[in-house]
């Protein structure tokens, strides 16, 4: 596989598991889109196949950054390519090539050499898009989610107009003789569609975005990170405990059924009475062990109901299934609704869901733990008592 593979593989991992929904126009979609505009002009600007190679990686990288977050997301991208490219035994040069070009991306950036300008262009592939109009609305929802910016309809148009009139250019002559007329075309349909809205008297007057009064909070991703590692560890780790359970369980099944067929028949006979009180210590130890093991991995069966004072006081764990499972599904949506409207209450909800899990976790451990130490008592125990068994008698 090739770097650049590598590159596509590993960014399209990191966006999808990291990067939050509220971007709605830095996502995969738009790195994607980059990437193919950088191979496009590439292509008619003659650059060799080393430098394409450095332009596609910093391409695919460029935008990584935003899942960390939003302020410098260049100089985050930077770090993760460093990261990513060292892993595939880079050399110092290539990681400082492809570090410069992630930088020249910075929206206040004027590129400097033909590399530069190559993914500056790439950058702003949307402009040129038959589907400019929404990927403008795309990016008008990822500044009020990220930046509480919000615009009317008619000063978002006069927004996109003043940055491609104004304050956008293509560099190199590739994007300037084909991608500038594409672009223009888009720019006529924006002026047309602000004339439209002053016609019609539709929207507000100001020019400049203004803050939003109100803003529905949304969970700090650092706090949903937490959330997600600790679930995902406390899973885990309830797995691995059933699965030593089942370790137990199968051994000792199989212990036992060996006993029972095998041995047990003989002990009729008075030559094999020394190997009674052995067995018996093996089976016990066995069937203890079963014991604990069931124990550890038995169910917990609730009463799978709430009432709505349990909501309105905020008491029961709507994470949790053994809480609604006798529910209707309208109850049920209806103390959704009102959990996710309060945010302290669904935090409330997520630390209390990870608590009784830590707490089952606890006695899962707990009994695992006697088990295994029933079972190795056991086995040497009876391992003893068939040797001492076996001497006594030729003695």
């Amino acid at each position: 596989m090739s770097l650049v593979e590598k590159s596509r593989d590993f960014v399209s991992c990191l966006l999808k598991d990291k990067l939050s929904n509220s971007y709605s126009y830095h996502n995969f979609q738009h790195t994607a889109a980059v990437v193919e505009a950088v191979a496009e002009i590439s292509e008619h600007e003659k650059v060799s196949a080393a430098d394409k190679e450095i332009l596609l990686v910093a391409a695919w990288f460029h935008d990584t950054g935003y899942t960390v977050n939003f302020e410098n997301h260049e100089n985050e991208s930077v770090k993760i390519a460093t990261d990513f490219l060292k892993d595939n035994k880079q050399n110092e040069n290539f990681i400082g090539q492809v570090s410069k070009l992630i930088l020249a991306t910075d929206k206040f950036y004027k590129p400097q050499n033909q590399l530069e300008k190559i993914i500056r262009d790439a950058d702003y592939i949307h402009l040129i898009s038959d589907k400019y109009f929404s990927s403008c609305e795309s990016l008008r929802k990822e500044w009020e989610n990220i930046e509480n910016l919000s615009f009317s309809n008619l000063d978002w148009n006069k927004e996109n107009i003043d940055f491609l009139a104004n304050k956008h250019q293509f560099y190199t002559d590739y994007a300037q003789k084909v991608w500038q007329p594409l672009k223009e075309k888009n720019m006529e349909k924006v002026k047309e569609k602000i004339k439209k809205l002053a016609q019609e008297s539709e929207l507000e007057t100001p020019t400049k975005p203004k803050k939003k009064k109100k803003k529905v909070e949304k969970p700090d991703r650092g706090v949903d990170t937490v959330f997600r590692v600790t679930l995902g560890n406390h899973t885990r780790l309830s797995g691995i405990a059933d699965s030593k359970a089942n370790i137990l369980l199968s051994v000792n099944a199989i212990i036992i059924s060996i006993a029972l067929s095998t041995i047990i028949p003989k002990l009729d006979s008075p030559k094999n009475a020394h190997l009674v009180i052995p067995t018996f210590i093996m089976l016990i130890s066995s069937v203890i062990t079963i014991i604990f093991a069931i124990l550890s991995t038995r169910p917990k069966v609730t009463k799978g109901f709430f009432s709505r004072e349990d909501i309105d006081d905020k008491k029961v764990n709507l994470l949790f299934f053994g809480n609604f499972y006798k529910m209707p599904i309208e109850e049920y949506e209806w103390a959704m609704n009102e959990m996710l409207r309060d945010r302290d209450y669904l935090y409330g909800n997520m630390i209390k869901d990870l608590y009784y899990l830590g707490i089952v976790l606890e006695k899962k451990y707990r009994l695992l733990r006697i088990a295994y130490n029933l079972f190795m008592i056991g086995i040497i125990i009876s391992v003893i008592a068939f040797v001492f068994a076996f001497v006594s008698v030729s003695v």
